[in-house]
């Protein structure tokens, strides 16, 4: 299909997508009585209008039961986290057994390197990419302080080549063969958060663990925005916030995936609570710690069902949809977003460069050379809800849910407007 930058066109390209009643399933934000346009959803995905009921419900229940709700509420809240494990498997490509949903994304990252650090020897060095999101960044120097390490020896940074805004597999590869048993752990952001660029997953796991390493994935970016198969590519453990594309709220619960073969091991080192213990015997107060089988055991404390309420509301529209049919609108309102601004671009004095390699997700990462922040102010000013870092990058995340082609449309026309009024 040829495309073109009209309206007409990017009406007809909604018309004929398959999801284009979900956009009418959350709330938007209005800037002048209209609807933004939100490319924010790689920081905030929006509400969807199901959660006000699944919130509202657990709210009636604490109210009409009290603590009779953990038991005889009709989602008690007991294992009410329970319910998110199959539809969030999934999202994840793993057995529901492998994933559950506690605490945030660093304090999990924290309490999985418990399991999954395990310094000894020569071997006790941790790569990552260069320039990890901060909170990985403080995460990892703060673990291996604790083991007694220096960070500027235990940790090992891939980093890109001059020039070059991406990082090459090939680079992350060399410098897994060449830490060799030096190397204890793996742990990269699967999609980069600056750049959106997405690793190959599949290949850093195996080639981490031929080496003896531990390899792990922060998937912050990643989880319900690209196609994941945790299960299958044998990645030993994995976490990641539920606020981004998937929808949950803010600062919500995170999910964590631990591979089977770690599963029901009662000598793994781990921090443990009274939620990981076995549910048959959790009441009997028993001082010996029984894990779960599963996922499970990992947990601390009762689930914050009011918190976790909004994350269950949200996957059921995963449920509903699928992640292959939201992959498939994500390639191509993304593809449709990059002509906007190539076209755009022929159209104003300003060279865009788009710095997201072809191995992408939902987000587009920018340079706006010749401008600054003052074009972003611009477009948030008109109702563009789009995402800055600098020096000069906006972040484009147009989330397939709700996110339509006249919105991209939209927004090729703002920008327009925004440069050539020298804003």
């Amino acid at each position: 299909m040829q495309l073109q930058n009209t309206l007409a066109f990017a009406q007809t390209l909604d018309a004929q997508d398959p999801l284009r009643a979900y956009r009418d399933q959350f709330h938007f934000p209005k800037v002048g009585g209209r609807e933004v346009v939100y490319f924010a959803g790689n920081s905030l995905g929006l509400q969807p209008k199901v959660t006000q009921s699944y919130v509202d419900e657990v709210m009636t229940d604490w109210r009409e039961l009290a603590v009779e709700g953990h038991f005889y509420a009709d989602k008690p809240w007991w294992d009410y986290h329970e319910r998110l494990a199959k539809p969030l498997a999934k999202v994840v490509g793993a057995k529901p057994e492998e994933v559950t949903v506690m605490n945030t994304l660093t304090v999990n990252l924290h309490l999985l390197m418990v399991s999954f650090y395990r310094p000894k020897g020569k071997r006790f060095k941790i790569l990552c990419e260069e320039k990890a999101f901060p909170s990985d960044q403080y995460m990892l120097q703060s673990q291996v302080r604790f083991h007694g390490y220096d960070p500027s020896e235990a940790i090992v940074e891939v980093k890109k080549h001059q020039g070059e805004h991406f990082w090459r597999s090939e680079d992350i590869l060399a410098k897994i063969e060449e830490l060799g048993d030096e190397l204890a752990l793996v742990l990269i952001g699967g999609v980069n958060y600056y750049n959106g660029q997405v690793f190959d997953m599949k290949t850093i796991t195996e080639v981490g663990q031929k080496v003896g390493a531990k390899v792990g994935w922060d998937l912050a970016h990643a989880a319900g925005n690209i196609k994941l198969a945790l299960h299958d590519w044998g990645v030993d453990f994995a976490t990641w916030c539920s606020y981004k594309y998937m929808n949950s709220g803010p600062g919500n619960a995170s999910g964590v995936f631990i591979h089977e073969r770690h599963l029901g091991q009662r000598d793994i080192p781990r921090f443990e609570g009274w939620w990981g213990a076995k549910k048959e015997t959790r009441f009997l107060m028993r001082p010996q710690f029984e894990p779960m089988d599963n996922a499970e055991a990992w947990q601390l404390s009762n689930a914050p069902v009011i918190a976790v309420a909004p994350y269950l509301a949200s996957l059921q529209l995963f449920e509903e949809v699928g992640m292959d049919a939201l992959v498939e609108k994500r390639n191509k309102i993304v593809d449709y977003l990059e002509f906007i601004l190539k076209e755009i671009d022929k159209e104003v004095d300003p060279t865009f460069e788009i710095i997201t390699p072809e191995d992408r997700g939902t987000q587009l990462s920018v340079f706006l050379h010749g401008e600054g922040r003052s074009l972003f102010d611009y477009l948030m000013r008109q109702g563009v809800i789009v995402d800055w870092r600098e020096p000069n990058v906006i972040r484009l995340a147009p989330a397939p849910f709700y996110c339509s082609f006249e919105d991209m449309y939209r927004f090729g026309q703002v920008l327009k407007e925004g440069i050539l009024a020298k804003v």
